[in-house]
């Protein structure tokens, strides 16, 4: 079990990591990288993907933070509801698993803010 003091640092890993990956799957839209097909910008797979860029990076910053995650948890619903809910409400069979988890966390980082490590706490923004 971690003790609790280590609690500030692995939620900013927690912060960190889930904006990196995040950011990766925009830049996977919007430009190609990681092996992905670059999305035209004027459409919905586009606007995911300048969501996904500008929001997880700025989660990964640590910089306006609550309302970065907000959207981006939102755009994570969204995603479900359109994208997946259709075929199953059950997210391991409509393979929505990634789309419930990102929403589900981008929720928690934006009830909790930038925490350590991250420009908000820098400034001292709660």
């Amino acid at each position: 079990m971690i003790p609790e003091r280590y609690a500030p640092a692995t939620y900013a890993l927690f912060r960190i990591v889930f904006g990196l990956i995040f950011f990766m799957f925009g830049m996977q839209k919007l430009a190609g990288w990681f092996g992905g097909p670059r999305a035209p910008i004027m459409s919905m797979f586009g606007a995911a993907g300048t969501i996904e860029t500008v929001c997880g990076l700025l989660i990964m910053l640590g910089l306006f933070t609550r309302p970065a995650a907000f959207l981006a948890s939102g755009e994570m619903a969204a995603a479900y509801f359109i994208a997946h809910f259709p075929q199953s409400p059950l997210p391991i069979v409509n393979m929505g698993e990634r789309a419930a988890m990102f929403c589900f966390a981008f929720l928690h980082i934006a009830s909790r803010g930038g925490g350590m490590c991250s420009v908000d706490g820098a400034r001292g923004k709660k």
